[in-house]
């Protein structure tokens, strides 16, 4: 039995490099030049597509914007939904897999995804936007596609 809680705990943990990235926080001078970079206003929504901890989600509810966070790891999910408690009627968490959910309406999506997922992600966002919405991915650029503007390991596309 003792085995077996770090035996799930690997999975939960490690399996989401399947589906994007592993858990990594994103530091806090990275998560404020990211909103910066998004330019969000009040009432307008972002997107986060892995959101681990809630980091990124509790700093742009601080902000009056709307989040929506989507997270494989259920452990994650929990520890996000207390961690945005105090924002609770800015912040949705869902456990889902993004992959497989169509991007509700949005006006900016902030990714940290492996490299090899890039391209798919900018085909995704392609073809689901309804409106015009700005990207930012920290560390990884999209192949083939110029970034608007990038600062510090962050990158920001727009699409129309």
């Amino acid at each position: 039995m003792i085995v077996l809680v770090p035996v799930v705990l690997v999975l939960m943990f490690g399996l989401v490099v399947f589906f994007g990235a592993p858990y990594v926080p994103t530091f806090k001078k990275q998560t404020e030049i990211a909103l910066d970079m998004l330019d969000l206003r009040p009432g307008q929504t972002l997107l986060e597509l892995g959101c681990g901890d809630g980091k990124v989600l509790r700093e742009a509810a601080s902000r009056g914007v709307r989040v929506i966070g989507y997270e494989l790891n259920p452990i994650l999910v929990i520890v996000c939904k207390i961690r945005t408690w105090q924002y609770r009627k800015l912040v949705t968490v869902r456990w889902a897999n993004f992959w497989y959910v169509k991007l509700p309406k949005c006006d900016g999506i902030y990714v940290f995804l492996l490299d090899k997922y890039m391209k798919k992600l900018d085909k995704k966002i392609i073809q689901e936007s309804t409106q015009p919405v700005k990207l930012v991915s920290f560390t990884f650029q999209i192949p083939g596609k110029q970034s608007t503007l990038d600062k510090q390991g962050l990158y920001l596309y727009e699409y129309n």
